[in-house]
């Protein structure tokens, strides 16, 4: 008896397509999602008690593995003091200069509940605190589904996008450019044209999204260059990769790369959570008093800064502040994208990868693709046949060609050698 279609079945009655989030229905990939049980360390066990090697990490959060001892202590402590207040507790201010500590380009950061309430009060601060009302995304790029960015790029270069989605109104996004991806030469178009009016460009640095996709070097520098010169804001989305990629986020690894360089917001969520909800975004100190109570853009959450939450988060960025845990994360990651690239090309597959931190991505192509149209080329239908394939020998990776894949500090050199030995196998049959 197979108890995960059962449940999905249940699910489809009472939950639009049996899931509270799409990519979960495997409708990418066909068949039949997982109904997760129970987690531990780098595994989940599902509704048959079928053991997996997790590769998604609730979509980044678990940058510790599922249920490490000293973030369980420290939310069960929580939770005995109460799980909601809706009013300040000290945890909350810790939370915060933690994360100023840790991001030196954020003078002051506001914390809520979810990633997307946090990308678009982004957009609504930049506006506020600019007065201008254009914002610039790439398509490719997921910040949310707020409306205003739920955007595909128009029909021509550098023009405003079309709604992805019913419901949103054309009107609400007649404000967003959408341009491609590492194209400087459209994100010059795009500010010669409408740069007095630009209130910020929002970007992922690594898109996670379009599945590992880098914001190639001389395209931040530009980026950077360009809202400076127009007074516009540069919005990073470290949602994904904020705490994930290095210690830093990825902003640390640009400003490695780029003298100087740093982004005037950040947008984070995620590892910052632990996995419980919360996100938070940041500026500095001039554009964060635009917000209320200090100033007129007005942004509130009855849950935000929740003390189960930042107890999860504080614990969390504790445990990676720890010498030399990112240089073993980055380590067991790159062996992971190694083995599967020796596996495929041992059996003649296409095959790109990349990663940093404990992010990672691969592509079934001879290529590494720069941007969406070119990640679109990808063979569909063989990527689905390997999922399946790495499914029945229990790894678990991300249930869709377009998303990143999430290595934790609990994932051993043994989950990798078993991870490449079943890649081996499938590949083979490919």
């Amino acid at each position: 008896m197979d108890h995960n279609q059962q449940l999905f079945e249940r699910a489809q009655k009472v939950i639009p397509g049996g899931v509270n989030s799409p990519v979960r229905a495997f409708r990418a990939v066909g068949g039949t999602p997982r109904f997760v049980q129970r987690a531990q360390g780098a595994y989940f066990w599902d509704a048959n008690g079928n053991k997996h090697i997790d590769y998604i990490g609730s979509w980044g959060p678990m940058i510790l593995g599922h249920g490490h001892p000293a973030v369980l202590e420290a939310v069960q402590k929580a939770a005995l003091d109460g799980f909601s207040f809706g009013a300040p507790t000290e945890r909350e201010v810790e939370l915060a200069e933690a994360i100023l500590e840790l991001v030196p380009s954020i003078d002051m950061v506001r914390l809520v509940s979810s990633g997307t309430e946090a990308g678009m009060s982004t957009i609504r601060l930049a506006r506020g605190a600019t007065g201008r009302k254009t914002i610039i995304k790439f398509e490719g790029c997921y910040h949310g589904h707020a409306d205003a960015l739920l955007v595909k790029a128009g029909s021509g270069l550098a023009t405003f996008g079309n709604p992805t989605s019913a419901g949103v109104p054309p009107e609400v996004v007649q404000h967003t450019l959408v341009l491609e991806y590492n194209n400087v030469e459209q994100l010059e178009a795009a500010f010669a044209q409408h740069g007095a009016d630009i209130a910020c460009l929002m970007i992922e640095p690594i898109a996670g999204n379009m599945n590992f996709v880098r914001a190639s070097v001389p395209f931040m520098k530009r980026c950077r260059e360009l809202c400076t010169q127009h007074g516009a804001l540069l919005a990073f989305d470290e949602v994904m990769t904020g705490f994930r990629v290095a210690l830093g986020s990825a902003q640390s690894v640009y400003a490695q790369l780029i003298p100087g360089f740093e982004p005037d917001m950040t947008v984070m969520g995620k590892v910052i959570g632990g996995g419980m909800p919360l996100a938070a975004f940041g500026a500095k100190r001039a554009v964060m008093e635009h917000l209320a109570p200090l100033g007129g853009v007005y942004q509130a959450g009855t849950l935000s800064g929740n003390p189960v939450a930042t107890a999860c988060g504080l614990a969390t960025l504790k445990e990676i502040r720890k010498p030399g845990f990112f240089e073993a994360l980055s380590a067991r990651t790159q062996s992971l994208v190694a083995g599967l690239a020796a596996a495929a090309n041992e059996a003649g597959v296409p095959f790109r990868g990349d990663s940093q931190g404990g992010m990672f991505g691969f592509f079934l192509l001879d290529h590494l693709p720069q941007n969406y149209a070119a990640v679109m080329k990808t063979d569909g239908p063989r990527f689905n046949r390997f999922f399946h394939g790495m499914l029945d020998r229990g790894v678990y990776f991300a249930p869709a060609l377009y998303e990143a894949g999430f290595v934790s500090a609990a994932h051993t050199e043994a989950d990798v050698a078993e991870t490449v030995a079943a890649a081996k196998e499938v590949f083979a049959s490919l």
